[in-house]
């Protein structure tokens, strides 16, 4: 569709582009990434004809961009400026229909009814038909980027060129943008080109993205190889992380900010700020700690300073545990959204817990444990599921720094040393009578201060692991020998 050689040139006196050289297919989605200066407005200008190159070539649909009038390229190739001017004060109707003016002849040019159809089409489609009445110089900034998008859509072009699409509008339609752009390219082959200068925007959403660096071509291939964290550090000389999508196999990069004095200060977590009551185990910390857990609320990963083991009834039963958790912490003057909570029906009088510490990290465990559901997982598919409270609950606050690959390793060193525990303890399972290695419905939790010594594993040998191992291991074991006596007596 479109191939860009060898190509060199700027502005007069001052070349911007380096022997650049790349090919955009039809129906793809390109976006144009690069810090300032770096040659992208530059790209878009030759690309759509307002200069010419110095050297090289950029061939349109197999002929040479130079051999296309104005009109003819209009019909092939239509162009959204970041800032479009409305010099006259025409309404938003009239303005669109202005798109239509590559596709009239003769000297009588007539309005078609294929025309009208075109624009009402672009209006519904870039949600501006509600105002298509008013004067676009009455609009909002992100209203007018909405109108001279559906202008340039109305050119039914091929190759569509976009220069900071999304600039003005706000979250919900920059979702709504390029969604339909991404649409548009699957589903009727136009061919996208587009300036990003959000790499998570254009990590979503492009089939492959040109990283431009002083003036030439740093990679250009798929978002995901482009998006290297080494490499956008490099380029973009800032501090950023590399975070998969949670929802879709997309990339995204995190800025990293400078921390200040008050988010390096060292603070041990331990015992001092564990609260307990009646019907809950409470742990608030002064700042929040990364997790991750199986709690009820504040599941999976994240970043929380309140945690909670709430003690329920065994026959505790509700359709939506989740939301009569929230309603609960609420009810307790505690913020759902900043929590991490969990459920058990065992008696909170029976906690164990205990700070175990090395020259360079220290870990507090609190463990409640029961065994009433106790269940050996090699023969599980002899149980019957049943959703009950959670009976032995691990909290691990790690006082360092871990990789994501250190907060796994805890969870797996975790329930080893548990699992060594039910052995130790001769825990068996009551439908099978075999060794037990847990209980139906146990959780753990894994948060980390994130400050003070790096930790880059956790694995059983490791310092950290060690820790872990000797912290969950004697907490299960004294908080099953506290239940034991408890329901003994």
């Amino acid at each position: 569709m479109l191939s860009v050689h060898s190509v060199t040139g700027g502005y007069p006196g001052h070349d911007v582009l380096d022997d650049i050289s790349f090919d955009v297919n039809q129906g793809e989605l390109l976006g144009i990434v690069g810090p300032n200066g770096s040659g992208k407005t530059t790209i878009f200008k030759m690309v759509s004809g307002i200069l010419k190159a110095k050297s090289g070539s950029i061939m349109l649909k197999d002929k040479p961009l130079s051999s296309y009038s104005a009109k003819q390229l209009a019909r092939v190739l239509a162009v959204l400026p970041q800032h479009a001017d409305q010099a006259f004060p025409y309404t938003v109707k009239e303005t669109v229909s202005l798109g239509r003016y590559a596709h009239q002849t003769g000297w009588f040019q007539m309005w078609s009814e294929h025309d009208e159809m075109v624009v009402q089409r672009t209006m519904e489609q870039t949600g501006i038909a509600a105002f298509a009445d008013n004067y676009v110089n009455e609009l909002s900034g992100g209203e007018r980027q909405r109108v001279f998008l559906a202008q340039a859509l109305a050119q039914e072009p091929e190759i569509l060129l976009l220069d900071e699409p999304t600039n003005h509008l706000d979250l919900s339609y920059q979702k709504e943008l390029l969604d339909l752009l991404k649409k548009w390219t699957r589903e009727q082959g136009l061919t996208v080109i587009s300036i990003f200068h959000d790499l998570n925007l254009a990590g979503l959403y492009c089939d492959r993205l040109l990283l431009l660096e002083n003036g030439k071509i740093n990679m250009h291939n798929k978002p995901n190889d482009v998006l290297n964290e080494q490499r956008i550090q490099s380029v973009y000389r800032t501090k950023i992380e590399k975070h998969p999508h949670p929802t879709v196999p997309k990339p995204q990069m995190l800025l990293l900010p400078e921390k200040q004095a008050e988010d390096q200060r060292d603070l041990t977590i331990d015992e001092r700020y564990l609260e307990r009551s009646d019907n809950m185990i409470t742990l608030t910390t002064p700042f929040p700690l990364r997790t991750m857990s199986s709690g009820v609320v504040g599941s999976g990963t994240g970043w929380y300073r309140t945690f909670v083991n709430r003690h329920v009834p065994k026959s505790y039963s509700c359709s939506d545990h989740k939301e009569e958790m929230a309603t609960f912490l609420e009810e307790h003057g505690i913020d759902p959204t900043e929590t991490v909570g969990m459920m058990t029906a065992v008696r909170l009088e029976d906690v164990s817990y205990r700070l175990v510490e090395d020259e360079d990290v220290s870990v507090f465990v609190v463990v409640t444990a029961g065994v009433g559901n106790a269940v050996d997982a090699s023969k599980s598919a002899e149980h019957v599921y049943e959703s009950l409270p959670g009976t032995i609950n691990t909290w691990i606050f790690v006082n360092g720094t871990l990789t994501d690959e250190a907060f796994i390793q805890s969870i797996m060193t975790a329930t080893e040393a548990k699992v060594k525990v039910m052995h130790d303890q001769q825990v068996k399972d009551s439908v099978t009578g075999t060794i037990a290695t847990g209980t139906s419905t146990d959780s753990i939790l894994v948060a980390a201060t994130q400050r003070g010594q790096h930790q880059a594993y956790a694995g059983t040998i490791t310092t950290l692991g060690k820790l872990i191992s000797l912290g969950v291991y004697t907490c299960t074991t004294e908080a099953l020998e506290k239940y034991r006596t408890r329901i003994s007596l």
